[in-house]
C-alpha cells in the first residue's frame, strides 16, 4: 500500500505505567510490553482509510448467521485434517447446530479463544526434509473464514494495483506477467 511520508511510527506504554503515563513514544523497534500504535497522520495514497469501522459493526457482520453459514460451507468444501480436538469436517455441522449460538455470543463478548494448533510434519518436495505445519480445529477455521469474509473486502480496495502477495485472485505468476 502506498502511504504518504508524513507521520511517525509510535509505540505506547501500557496505561498502568506511571513513568510515561501511556503516552506515545517514537521508537525504531517495538519493545516488550509496548502496544504498537500508528500516528493517524499517515494515510493511503488514494485517501481510502476506512478508519471509522465502529459504525460498521464488524463483529455483528462476522457472526451474522449468513456469514457463518458461508464460512462453514467453505471449510467443509476445503476438507482438511482435524485439529487437536479430533473433530472432522463431517462432525462440524452437528456441532455448530448445538453450539453455534454460544460460539457467536462468545465472539461478541470478546471471550472467544482459539484452540491450540495441532503440529504435524510433512515432507518437502525434495522428499528428504520435513517442514512443520499447524492445523487449527475445524471450529477455529470457520471463525477464521468468517472473519476473512468480512475484512478482506474492506481492506482489498486499499491495496496498490501492483501488490500481488497473499491477495485473492492474484499470484506470483500474475506479478511476473505484469513485469
Amino acid at each position: 500500500m502506498n502511504v504518504t511520508k508524513k507521520g511517525t511510527k509510535c509505540s505506547q506504554l501500557p496505561a498502568g505505567n506511571s513513568r510515561m503515563g501511556g503516552s506515545p513514544q517514537k521508537n525504531s523497534a517495538e519493545h516488550e510490553g509496548y502496544a504498537g500504535g500508528h500516528n493517524p497522520l499517515r494515510i493511503t495514497k488514494n485517501n481510502i482509510i476506512n478508519a471509522d469501522m465502529s459504525k460498521e459493526r464488524l463483529l455483528e457482520k462476522i457472526v451474522d448467521r449468513n456469514n457463518m453459514n458461508k464460512a462453514y460451507k467453505r471449510v467443509k468444501s476445503n476438507k482438511g485434517a482435524h485439529g487437536i480436538d479430533e473433530m472432522g469436517v463431517n462432525e462440524l455441522l452437528q456441532h455448530l447446530k448445538e453450539n453455534g449460538a454460544q460460539l457467536r455470543q462468545s465472539i461478541l463478548d470478546g471471550k472467544y479463544r482459539p484452540n491450540l494448533v495441532r503440529r504435524v510434519e510433512i515432507l518437502k518436495e525434495d522428499g528428504k526434509k520435513k517442514r512443520k505445519l499447524g492445523i487449527p480445529t475445524v471450529v477455529d477455521r470457520v471463525v477464521q473464514q468468517a472473519i476473512a469474509q468480512v475484512l478482506t473486502p474492506l481492506f482489498e480496495e486499499q491495496f496498490s494495483d501492483n501488490s500481488y502477495g497473499f491477495r485473492p485472485g492474484r499470484s506470483a505468476h500474475d506479478a511476473i506477467r505484469k513485469c
